[in-house]
């Protein structure tokens, strides 16, 4: 993974430096970690040194620090440019004509933020069920039982040739959340930024126990209804609306299958219980009320391995 390095303490210096050092600083890979800090991007949050968005066309969000550096000020820079003056929110407006935007938050003496801010193609683009020759299908007429997280989407993320490498945080790339039908580019996706805020969670505390250390394998991310209704999943499918992910550690060895977790010389459910477990223990920590969701357990078949689903409908489900 290439990730640019935190340069807190360097601040001055490089407000000072040639723009050949910028340039340069911001090209060298570093190790990915968590802020310390939190801060305020629009509506959502976000703890990491790399994060991604996701905005309508013409909306407007403001950018600030949160929690005790709530008010204090910070740096903006994008690539190749110099460093702001000093101020305490930024402003930002998506335009469809710039898909995406990048710009890195930096506070005086803390890590600097990466934030990528990707234009959504709206829903209203769609025509006979596809998008720029794209199925994607008819969500469901009525929201389950009347939730408004069960809305159709407003807006879908463009995936191209040139951009599904793309890293969205600091152990997930775009590609793996596609859906898996069989068709050209561009593709279409639904993601949303508190799934991938929930998989880096997780992804730290398996790392902390010992499970893992390059993040999990995603068995399947996004779905449109039109995959979703092929493959004769549940109408209400959370996949849907990109904010589920069905998931297991494939380390060691890497060979499509989960790893033998539990250490028993077998690969079955009671590896993905392992993993399973490791969530469940979360569920009631402070640092995990934002990522609460739905957790099932699943069993190998014909078609895969062991894997857990996780996802973030924001009340608890068990399966």
């Amino acid at each position: 993974m290439i990730e640019t390095k935190p340069f807190g303490r360097l601040c001055k210096q490089l407000s000072k430096a040639s723009s050949f050092l910028l340039l340069t600083l911001w090209l060298v890979p570093a190790k990915a970690e968590l802020l310390d800090y939190e801060i305020a991007v629009g509506p959502w949050t976000s703890e990491h040194s790399l994060m991604s968005f996701f905005l309508m066309p013409e909306q407007e969000i403001t950018i600030s620090l949160m929690g005790k550096h709530k008010g204090k000020s910070f740096r903006v820079q994008k690539p190749g440019g110099a460093l702001s003056a000093p101020m305490t929110s930024y402003r930002f407006k998506a335009t469809k004509q710039v898909p995406k935007t990048e710009i890195f938050i930096q506070p005086e003496d803390l890590t600097r933020a990466h934030l990528k801010l990707f234009t959504l193609t709206p829903a209203t683009d769609i025509k006979n069920g596809k998008l720029n020759g794209y199925t994607i299908g008819k969500y469901p007429a009525e929201a389950y039982k009347g939730l408004a997280i069960y809305q159709p989407p407003k807006g879908f993320l463009e995936v191209t040739k040139a951009n599904q490498d793309e890293w969205l945080s600091p152990h997930y790339q775009l590609k793996q959340f596609l859906c898996k039908q069989a068709e050209g580019h561009p593709k279409y996706v639904v993601l949303q930024t508190r799934l991938l805020r929930k998989l880096e969670f997780l992804t730290h505390a398996a790392i902390e126990q010992g499970l893992a250390s390059e993040g999990f394998f995603v068995m399947s991310g996004y779905r449109t209804p039109f995959y979703n209704t092929a493959i004769k999943n549940k109408l209400y499918s959370r996949h849907q609306w990109g904010g589920a992910a069905d998931i297991y550690i494939d380390e060691n060895p890497r060979d499509g299958m989960m790893d033998d977790l539990n250490k028993d010389g077998k690969i079955n459910k009671q590896d993905a219980k392992v993993l399973a477990d490791m969530v469940e223990s979360y569920y009631k920590s402070k640092g995990y009320q934002p990522f609460i969701g739905g957790l099932g357990l699943y069993s190998s078949n014909a078609a895969h391995g062991p894997f857990i689903h996780v996802d973030v409908r924001g009340f608890k489900a068990r399966w």
